[in-house]
């Protein structure tokens, strides 16, 4: 994730977001290229956005939609051996070019779809694809 991709996205959210909401980028590894937290939006909201693009970044799945889907078939076993900071709520998207994830964004403070949907908009407005 370039630095310019992440900013831009950054960008987008705050303009789109029809609320105050937090959004965390990342690279590909899940740490931070960018971030901000909208005037008024609750508190809880930059961990819970920096945890969706954590985990949309590093888990075999392209989304925390898609993980959650994913984990509801698994057994407590394999649900305790997912890494603590994953989290299941939607609005963590992960970044293509090409074939290649190069990070993922993390919305919160909307409603979960509302929050995946403004996700996904940022990262096709900033030229990256999302499955």
């Amino acid at each position: 994730m370039k630095l310019e991709q992440a900013q831009a996205i950054v960008r987008t959210v705050v303009a789109e977001a029809p609320a105050p909401v937090s959004v965390f980028v990342a690279d590909g590894g899940g740490e931070l290229v960018a971030a901000a937290t909208m005037d008024g939006a609750a508190p809880d909201t930059r961990l819970n956005a920096q945890r969706k693009a954590y985990t949309a970044a590093r888990s075999d799945a392209v989304s925390t939609k898609s993980l959650a889907e994913k984990a509801g078939s698994k057994g407590p076993a394999e649900l305790a051996s997912f890494d603590p900071f994953f989290t299941f709520f939607l609005g963590g998207v992960a970044a293509f070019e090409r074939d290649r994830r190069v990070g993922a964004v993390g919305v919160s403070g909307l409603p979960g779809a509302d929050d995946d949907a403004l996700a996904r908009k940022a990262l096709a407005d900033a030229g990256l694809e999302t499955r």
